[in-house]
């Protein structure tokens, strides 16, 4: 694995410094919901084309007839220890959410919060570096940010991005009989987990990133595409998670075919051997009531399905006749192990894996 500060015993693991890493740091799905209904309800906005109503990737705000501007943030604690490779997973992260809604990136500001007085200073500088890659890679600028001396180290990034306001790519959007096609494999807290525990081989450790780092380009030219008509990605509240949302925000249920599922190398092994993270159990606590698992399922099919993915796959509910395209979408830009898994059902949300 490429630990770049392992070799100094007197330097502490990134993952030491923080309770949670990656995506599963979110709050759990009811804690979320609960809050927010607390919140006062916001006022119209009639230029305001996606809020918070239907838990969404970000906030779309349109300009004029042709212009929207894309508003989304997301930070969080290491999943790994590589300094570099923190910053390069978390940029990636931030970034999916403006191609979750079909947008483009064109501006990125870092949000840093480290223990100043723990870390090296050439430590640090090797996260906000990796993130400057990703934005570079991305074809955009780290303009600026903020920073704070914190307990644990965070980090992330607030991302601007454009889309045409017909193009917009909302969660909420499937339609009854769409196909639902992801885009990575899933795993990717299971795997975390086993780097905690010492347990993942280098092999293990280098698709995770590969994964973890990979931006959701797809999604801007799947956004084009007058077939797909929703869009979301899988992140910290696993596959069932985030397509749960997609089935409230339409009113539909949906259907998985579990055998369909990518899943990353090794995961599934780790996951019967008790190696996964406390964030599964907190998201089927969420919203385990809305999921029938069918009894031949393996026995580690609910840990799995709840496994929160950092910088995970996109997912797409897309008609019928154009699942070909959107393959081919993710297969030309590299995503080869992009699958068709299911679909959305007419009735109540539900989901029902099969």
């Amino acid at each position: 694995m490429n630990e770049t500060v392992s070799t100094n015993p007197t330097v502490p693991r990134l993952t030491s410094l923080s309770h949670g890493g990656g995506c599963g740091c979110k709050i759990a799905p009811a804690v979320l919901s609960n809050l927010l209904k607390r919140s006062v309800p916001l006022p119209t906005f009639p230029d305001l084309l996606v809020g918070t109503e239907t838990a969404d990737d970000a906030a779309v705000y349109r300009l004029n007839d042709e212009q929207a501007i894309i508003a989304t943030t997301d930070f969080f604690m290491p999943i790994v220890d590589d300094p570099y490779d923190f910053g390069r997973i978390a940029a990636t992260n931030a970034l999916s959410d403006v191609y979750a809604m079909g947008g483009k990136p064109i501006l990125a500001l870092a949000l840093v919060g480290m223990p100043i007085n723990v870390l090296p200073h050439d430590v640090i500088a090797a996260v906000l570096r990796g993130g400057e890659d990703v934005c570079k890679e991305a074809g955009i600028p780290v303009a600026g940010g903020h920073s704070i001396d914190s307990v644990e180290p965070i980090y992330g990034l607030a991302a601007l991005g454009v889309v045409h306001p017909q193009r917009v790519k909302r969660n909420a959007a499937a339609q009854a009989g769409d196909v639902l096609v992801l885009g990575k494999p899933l795993g990717v807290g299971v795997l975390s987990a086993a780097l905690k525990k010492n347990q993942l081989s280098d092999a293990g450790y280098a698709q995770m990133i590969a994964s973890t780092t990979r931006l959701n380009r797809p999604g801007t030219e799947l956004a084009s595409l007058p077939g797909v008509h929703a869009l979301t990605d899988v992140t910290g509240f696993g596959l069932l998670g985030h397509l749960l949302e997609m089935a409230r925000g339409a009113g539909l249920g949906a259907r998985v075919r579990y055998a369909d599922l990518p899943w990353l190398d090794g995961v599934d092994a780790f996951a019967a051997a008790g190696v996964f993270t406390g964030a599964s159990g907190r998201n089927w606590a969420s919203y385990g009531e809305h999921v029938q698992l069918a009894a031949t399922l393996p026995d580690t099919a609910q840990t799995l399905l709840t496994d929160p993915q950092t910088s995970g796959g996109l997912l797409v509910a897309c008609a019928r006749e154009t699942v070909d395209d959107v393959l081919a979408v993710f297969h030309t830009d590299g995503f080869s192990r992009a699958a068709v898994i299911g679909e959305m059902t007419s009735g109540a949300p539900r989901i029902e894996v099969v």
